[in-house]
């Protein structure tokens, strides 16, 4: 990857956005002189609100404002971003031509930034008779959403699916759709909308008839009105578990069954596997020191030895500390004193291994 495609990355690394919600996870990018966060519509879809967190975005609830089931595309509400770059969207019909440069930039897995380089092969109609950008840059679960680069710095498509049995390639929507939908959600006064899956037309708040699509008749939903979300089982317990420790469940959303939370300087990860009844928490702390390593490890393993339910593991670089309890064993009296003892224990030893032994500490997002 040559010089000038690194520097466009590092361009959109304060403006792509991580998306989370009870369902999924994804990708969006900022665009600060509309005030929206752009992304797919099954990245958001039966969402109301969604989690967002980037670089210059502390994690917080945005509302999604504009859906586009017909083009895969939605508008989330951005909080104002004045320090962000302004994002330039490619103009004309021919922006994009056959051996091009591209660079797909997401979050995949919702793991932090990353961006694959690869070229544009061609245009091919492969869902609802649109003609998606098809090119050769990987692309993950959790990609989608986030934007298609060119070598100019401009966004030229929104990265939408990938066919994995066609040698893993890769379709963007092309970024005129996007520039059509945003002008007529801004011409509408930024009201709350949604496309017409079944005709295609826009329609916002003022002019739905009873749910129904007033040049149609068939049946449309404003983002306003999805359902809101609502555990069951284990994930309410692990849910309430987590409010009385203080935390926003809402917050805490990372896709089914997956939770994250910080408490000090400790991130933690919650995931239930309801097959095997297993919950797990994970708190990741600093990273293992560049040198002197020794001391670390036997620390490590005499702490292994000595403390109840939990247990250190190195993973890479990163120091994990974790907790193990089946579903049948979890009460909101068992799950409260587990997972306290985790959030506790996991700020205290990211502090005690960073300042006694010289660990480092985690990288912010995007870093």
């Amino acid at each position: 990857m040559g010089p000038i495609m690194k520097n466009i990355i590092e361009q959109y690394r304060s403006v792509v956005i991580q998306i989370a919600t009870p369902y999924s996870t994804g990708t969006g990018f900022l665009l600060r002189e509309a005030a929206v966060i752009v992304t797919n519509f099954h990245v958001v879809q039966d969402n109301r609100e969604v989690v967002v967190e980037g670089v210059l975005l502390p994690r917080q609830l945005a509302q999604v404002v504009f859906v586009d089931p017909k083009h895969d595309l939605a508008f989330i509400a951005a909080p104002p971003c004045p320090n962000a770059p302004n994002e330039v969207l490619a103009k004309g019909g021919n922006a994009v031509s056959v051996g091009d440069v591209v660079v797909a930039i997401g979050h995949p897995f919702g793991l932090k930034f990353s961006a694959t380089q690869g070229i544009v092969s061609g245009q091919e109609q492969l869902k609802s008779d649109l003609p998606y950008i098809q090119h050769d840059a990987a692309l993950n679960p959790g990609n989608s959403g986030g934007p298609l680069v060119n070598a100019a710095g401009e966004i030229i498509g929104i990265n939408t699916f990938i066919i994995s049995e066609g040698m893993s390639m890769g379709y963007s929507l092309p970024v005129r759709f996007l520039s059509e939908s945003l002008a007529l959600w801004q011409n509408n006064g930024h009201k709350l909308g949604t496309r017409c899956g079944e005709c295609g037309t826009a329609v916002f708040e003022g002019t739905v008839e009873d749910g129904y699509c007033p040049n149609c008749g068939a049946a449309i939903e404003l983002p306003n009105k999805a359902a809101l979300y609502e555990p069951v089982g284990i994930a309410r317990t692990i849910e309430a578990i987590l409010g009385k420790c203080g935390h926003d469940v809402r917050l805490a959303r990372r896709g089914p069954n997956v939770w994250e939370v910080r408490n000090g300087s400790a991130k933690i990860f919650i995931s239930y596997y309801e097959p095997n009844g297993l919950i797990a928490g994970d708190a990741i702390l600093c990273d293992l020191p560049a040198s002197n390593i020794k001391p670390v490890y036997e620390f490590l393993l005499r702490q292994n030895f000595e403390m109840e339910a939990l247990n250190f593991s190195v993973r890479g670089k990163e120091i994990v500390l974790s907790l193990v309890i089946y579903d049948r064993y979890l009460t909101l009296d068992t799950g409260m004193k587990r997972f306290r003892n985790l959030f506790d224990k996991a700020d205290h030893y990211d502090n005690l291994l960073v300042e006694q032994y010289g660990a480092g500490w985690k990288e912010e997002i995007g870093n």
